[in-house]
């Protein structure tokens, strides 16, 4: 990267680190439950709502508590469960035909990540009428209000109901692209362990190393504060004590707690600090070929630490001291290649893989100059890379 670009993007993240605190981040309001939920619905004065959600949750019959709940207490609502893995702009839009339609007042995202990004991106164009989403792209770019949101993850994840952000696929050129707002911030959340109980052993793994990815790149960016690297120091720890567990057993509600917890305390750190390039790779990934967030996430996640070099020797070895992987006396370099090493041997005993086989080669220029748009400037990395440097990675991890 020339000194100019160099310049420029390392300028443009002091400023977003120097405003960090006078930003308008909030933390949704937790629920204890439903009975909690009816009375936030009463006080708002909504009798009317869209319940946002896929056909394999509700074909799991975990929304069917919340539904039998809603009608016992006389609240109208309307389902959509169409909801796909990576939302597409025709997937909200569809949602939120149904939405008007129906006149519903207020959202209700019943599920994992991708259902919270589409509620998000439905609530935006409520809010938005006259904008597209792919207006919105960017930072800041709906700034209005949304109609009342709860989010109700079903995985130990993706920590959306936390964050600012949703992920939309563009229909037209399966390209992926970010919504950053401040007004996407669920008004409210229920973390209960007890839904993510029926979750495939591989759907735990893939969602847990992608809360693990946003813990890491948080913490070892340029823009953290106190309190982000409090909260994803506890969730990495959570994650590296729990996940395992989760997978082996995934009836072990304490195991499930936890990584819920951590997947929330990642999101919270995420949302202010931001993630890095192997989420720009990631997302340009699943926008090119479909593939799972998670499990990109999980693959590149090891490959770009070792890419960072001594960059990020440090803030491994604090990484790897705090959650008591080693002793203070070993050196920055051996204590960071120990976390990287945790890290692959978590992926290894999760049963991810170390290669992508959907990438073709004659496509890595195109998805490296996606990712690098994507990340430069916005993301504050820990090292800068050209498109080039991150065509590397790409090759690295093809079949």
């Amino acid at each position: 990267m020339n000194i100019f670009s160099r310049f420029y993007c390392r300028v443009y993240q002091i400023i977003m680190r120097c405003f960090l605190p006078l930003l308008p981040y909030r933390e949704p309001k937790l629920l204890g439950g439903y009975e909690e939920l009816l009375k936030v619905l009463e006080e708002s004065n909504l009798d009317n709502i869209m319940l946002i959600t896929g056909k394999v949750v509700r074909g799991l019959g975990l929304t069917k508590a919340l539904e039998d709940f809603l009608v016992e207490n006389g609240v109208s609502f309307t389902i959509f469960d169409e909801t796909v893995p990576n939302p597409t702009t025709q997937n909200v839009e569809d949602a939120l035909k149904l939405y008007l339609e129906n006149n519903c007042q207020g959202l209700i995202a019943f599920g994992g990540g991708s259902v919270i990004d589409c509620a998000k991106a439905v609530g935006a164009r409520v809010a938005c009428p006259n904008k597209s989403l792919k207006d919105m792209k960017g930072l800041l770019k709906v700034n209005r209000k949304l109609p009342l949101l709860v989010a109700i993850p079903t995985t130990a994840g993706t920590g959306s109901e936390a964050t600012v952000t949703a992920v939309i696929t563009d229909s037209e050129n399966h390209k992926k692209f970010i919504i950053n707002d401040f007004d996407l911030i669920p008004n409210y959340a229920i973390l209960d362990a007890k839904l993510t109980l029926n979750l495939p052993a591989r759907t735990t793994a893939l969602t847990g190393l992608d809360a693990l990815t946003h813990a890491i790149e948080a913490y070892i960016g340029r823009s953290t504060t106190r309190t982000t690297r409090r909260n994803a120091l506890m969730a990495i720890k959570l994650i590296f004590e729990n996940i395992e567990t989760a997978y082996v057993d995934g009836a072990n509600i304490q195991a499930r707690k936890r990584m819920l917890k951590a997947s929330y305390r990642a999101g919270l750190a995420f949302t202010k600090s931001y993630v890095g390039y192997v989420h720009a790779i990631s997302h340009s990934l699943g926008g090119k070929y479909n593939i799972s967030h998670g499990l990109a996430n999980a693959i590149i996640l090891p490959y770009m630490l070792r890419k960072y070099g001594k960059s990020i020797h440090k803030k491994l070895w604090n990484i790897g001291k705090k959650i008591g992987l080693f002793e203070s006396s070993i050196s920055y370099e051996d204590g960071a290649n120990i976390v990287i090493s945790k890290i692959e041997e978590i992926n290894k005993n999760l049963n991810v893989p170390t290669k992508i086989k959907e990438i073709q080669e004659m496509d890595i220029p195109e998805l490296a100059k996606i990712a690098t748009k994507e990340a430069n400037p916005l993301y504050p990395v820990p090292k800068l890379f050209t498109s080039k440097t991150l065509a590397d990675i790409y090759y690295q991890i093809k079949e």
